[in-house]
């Protein structure tokens, strides 16, 4: 019900901003348009390849190659995947559960999802032109073993605690 009276307010704001020329109201609503294009520019295609995901891709190639018997070559494969995603965490998200109903191990899941944010291909490439190439390549040294580390912590803590995905508390 707060939801809904949140985003009624919001909307109302806008409009009201519109019918008066409330300049920050204005702002507002032309950042919600320029928002809303974008997205569906990105998410339609985004969820076209990870429905093809979901029926080309077996799950035994997933379980053979990113599963709990892959070795430290699943966390390669998620790094490369993670480097060709575009779309950020709205397409991130989709493919990580996609690879855990897979049979991903949740340490290749997590790596994934941290790749996803710092080692996507489009966005090393501007880095290195503004930045330098040492810089991204520092950038890059230092953050993909920290996020492979950390993921294996965070398996090893949820294996401990026996989590299971989608269970409710």
């Amino acid at each position: 019900m707060l939801k809904k009276i949140i985003i009624s307010v919001y909307f109302l704001f806008i409009i009201t901003s519109l019918l008066i020329g409330y300049q920050p109201g204005l702002e507002v609503g032309l950042n919600l348009v320029d928002f809303a294009k974008n997205m569906l520019k990105i998410l339609p295609p985004a969820f076209i390849l990870i429905g093809l995901f979901e029926v080309w891709v077996k799950k035994e190639t997933i379980e053979k190659h990113l599963g709990e018997n892959s070795s430290f070559m699943g966390f390669v494969w998620a790094i490369i995947l993670a480097g060709t995603t575009v779309g950020g965490i709205y397409v991130a998200i989709p493919i990580s559960y996609s690879l855990y109903k897979k049979g991903a191990r949740y340490s290749v899941i997590f790596t994934y999802l941290g790749a996803s944010a710092i080692c996507r291909v489009p966005m090393t490439i501007f880095e290195a032109t503004f930045l330098g190439i040492k810089f991204s390549l520092i950038r890059l040294l230092t953050s993909i073993p920290l996020v492979i580390l950390s993921s294996i912590l965070l398996e090893k803590f949820l294996i401990k605690i026996d989590y299971k995905m989608g269970q409710k508390d």
